[in-house]
């Protein structure tokens, strides 16, 4: 059983020349392949299911390649007649029949769920998303079937997250986005109405992660994952950017920027969405991380600080655990009436170093 371009094969060799020709020859019909040589998947309790493939005659050996890989842990048998050779004695020849078994290879579950965000204990109650990061990438599709919201009494609650048919993975199938169904959050809609919060304040929730998840390879996570929180009350106020406060590093170091954010902020657009630039509107080349249950922002600069005047650029689209953007509510339609409305799309805070 060589492998041809990464798929099983199989072959019969030490066939005469003068057979090997004749089969190559365009009078030989293709249909008398499959009672030349048939490979069959072997069905317990069934008749043998033929596979379908193409039949070959390369470097001296007569050839079958499967129209799809062989499956670990399948029983096969191929069945070669030769009696149905071109030239050949039926009644003198006979059959061969072979039987396989590709292997089951071990699972390697080496996966695991590296981070959870928001990473605080205590959540808001009008919470929208949590992202959730592997340890290596992971399968698309029917991920809701391993993803639980259990309860007090450990019970699921019931339809907590927002099913999308397009799940949203990163690029890298490294970090899933989970919403929790804005029904559940916004105030005088049906699904609040008559269901209630996916979250309740004041009551303690468990996110949970099944181990049975599959990662790109096939192979189970290495553990189930769980994330204990309790719920505080629902957050409705927008972030504002001019209560943050800031801790100059000291200039001709390398020593990080850190912001207080004043409250936790979405984690992936924090990292995204707050930029620093020098007096001329340059970017400072550098990388942003998050401490503090992503409360503190800080900047580590690639090169060491200059005594000069900075500025933070913040997206006004960046949002707290809650949703809430920079001068809108969550909560708030966009087609209703809003008393506070920023025209701009970033909020600029200058700050010097000396």
């Amino acid at each position: 059983m060589p492998k041809d371009t990464n798929r099983i094969t199989l072959e019969v060799s030490g066939l005469a020349k003068d057979a090997l020709a004749a089969l190559q020859s365009t009078n030989w019909p293709a249909t008398n392949w499959v009672r030349l040589l048939a490979v069959f998947v072997e069905q317990p309790g069934a008749e043998p299911l033929p596979m379908l493939g193409e039949h070959r005659v390369e470097s001296g050996r007569l050839r079958f390649v499967p129209a799809f890989p062989l499956e670990p842990g399948l029983r096969y048998r191929a069945v070669f007649d030769a009696g149905q050779l071109p030239g050949t004695d039926s009644a003198v020849a006979g059959k061969v029949t072979s039987v396989l078994q590709v292997p089951v290879q071990p699972e390697r579950a080496t996966t695991t769920v590296t981070q959870v965000y928001p990473s605080a204990d205590v959540l808001p109650e009008n919470l929208l998303k949590f992202y959730v990061h592997f340890s290596a990438p992971m399968s698309r599709g029917d991920i809701y079937e391993h993803i639980r919201l259990l309860n007090e009494a450990n019970q699921p609650v019931e339809l907590p997250f927002l099913e999308l048919a397009e799940e949203l993975w990163s690029t890298d199938m490294l970090r899933l986005t989970l919403f929790i169904d804005p029904g559940r959050i916004k105030r005088e809609v049906k699904p609040l109405e008559e269901i209630g919060p996916a979250l309740v304040a004041g009551k303690r929730f468990m996110l949970v992660i099944g181990g049975n998840w599959k990662d790109a390879n096939g192979n189970r996570m290495k553990r189930a994952f769980m994330k204990q929180f309790t719920v505080g009350p629902p957050d409705r106020e927008p972030p504002e950017p001019r209560r943050w406060t800031y801790t100059p590093p000291p200039v001709r170091t390398r020593e990080p920027l850190a912001v207080d954010l004043a409250k936790p902020m979405d984690s992936a657009l924090a990292l995204r969405m707050i930029h620093v630039v020098d007096e001329s509107g340059r970017a400072i080349p550098g990388q942003a991380f998050l401490t503090e249950r992503e409360r503190i922002w800080k900047f580590l600069p690639q090169h060491s600080w200059k005594a000069g005047h900075y500025s933070l650029i913040v997206e006004t689209t960046i949002e707290d655990l809650a949703g809430n953007n920079i001068g809108k509510a969550f909560e708030v339609d966009v087609f209703d009436g809003v008393s506070k409305r920023l025209e701009q799309t970033t909020v600029k805070l200058p700050f010097e170093l000396r």
